[in-house]
């Protein structure tokens, strides 16, 4: 059996947080990421889902080392690369590539679409077979933009198009592992498919790994293999995609898919919808005991008092003291 690609062992990122005026000092820590452990095999797709502000992007950053951990490990096709530097990390940027969330704010405006996707060999030194232009070219065609506009600037392409061109310059120097950030979340819906078509298509040609972060459920169940669940730092439900959305066990999981719309209108009627009442805790201070207890409509004394171990439940990974 190959090794996980990507191995992620209790890991945390916390963020200082500064008092007001002249002497200013750290006061506190924004626990983003709170104790997450996962793993990735070559060639899967791990969807990671969750509110805005329970730490998704941030976990995708810190496996590519674009944020220090503060603590735990990362290890990339066996190799221990957590307390790499970022010239040690240089070489592994061509094998681990990221496609950002704002197709608009990625790409530099100054700079044409040939140059910004071959910027890539450039700062790695790498000379394409056959010059850099055919190989841009020949990415721009592959992921469906017009090979001819190379010469063309990032405001002359729809928001479609430009998500297309951060997918060409991720793949320019043929990574083996991805972190797709919210791809499509800032994308029109009629586009959206058509990306999410073009990433499966791409991760069966060239056989790539994702960590595909969203916080739309519908999406993630077209790409992923397994689905991890993520609240306030934390994953609360690991399994894969037909045991999360058939038989969810975290009382977390059920009320994210009871929020997805259901395209017949008889069987939306007659779902239950779980209406969570208050808002995420402060990240800073992270309630005692399990982390959802504070929304939780199963919460007993022990959920206030004991963090829950994490246990099998059927084919899932779930952290809670009464799984369903």
């Amino acid at each position: 059996m190959s090794l996980p690609i990507i191995e992620v062992n209790d890991l945390h990122m916390y963020f200082p947080l500064a008092s007001q005026g002249i002497f200013s000092r750290v006061k506190g820590f924004n626990k983003a990421v709170n104790g997450v452990s996962f793993s990735i095999n070559p060639g899967e797709t791990l969807g990671l889902v969750g509110e805005s502000g329970c730490g998704k992007s941030t976990v995708g950053r810190a496996i590519l080392k674009l944020y220090e951990p503060t603590s735990g490990s990362i290890k990339f096709e066996g190799e221990d690369v957590t307390n790499y530097s970022t010239s040690e990390m240089k070489p592994l940027r061509t094998k681990m590539q990221m496609i950002f969330q704002d197709p608009y704010s990625s790409l530099n405006p100054r700079h044409t679409v040939g140059s910004i996707i071959a910027a890539s060999y450039e700062i790695q030194k790498i000379t394409p077979q056959g010059g850099v232009k055919k190989a841009v070219q020949e990415l721009m065609e592959r992921v469906g933009l017009n090979p001819e506009h190379y010469n063309r600037y990032p405001h002359e392409f729809s928001g479609g198009q430009r998500q297309r061109i951060g997918i060409a310059r991720a793949l320019a120097l043929k990574p083996k592992f991805i972190v797709c950030d919210e791809a499509v979340s800032a994308l029109d819906v009629s586009i959206q498919a058509q990306v999410i078509n073009l990433l499966a298509d791409l991760r069966d040609d060239f056989g790539l790994s994702y960590l595909f972060i969203a916080h739309d459920l519908s999406i993630v169940q077209h790409i992923s293999d397994r689905v991890a669940v993520m609240y306030l730092g934390k994953i609360v439900e690991l399994a894969t995609v037909d045991e999360i959305y058939n038989s969810p066990h975290h009382p977390y999981t059920k009320a994210l898919l009871s929020a997805v719309p259901i395209p017949d209108p008889i069987e939306e009627r007659k779902r239950e919808q779980i209406v969570l009442s208050g808002d995420l805790p402060n990240p800073a201070n992270p309630p005692k005991g399990c982390v959802f207890n504070t929304r939780c409509w199963k919460a007993k004394d022990i959920c206030f008092t004991t963090e829950p171990e994490l246990l099998q439940v059927g084919k899932s990974q779930v952290v809670c003291h009464f799984p369903e």
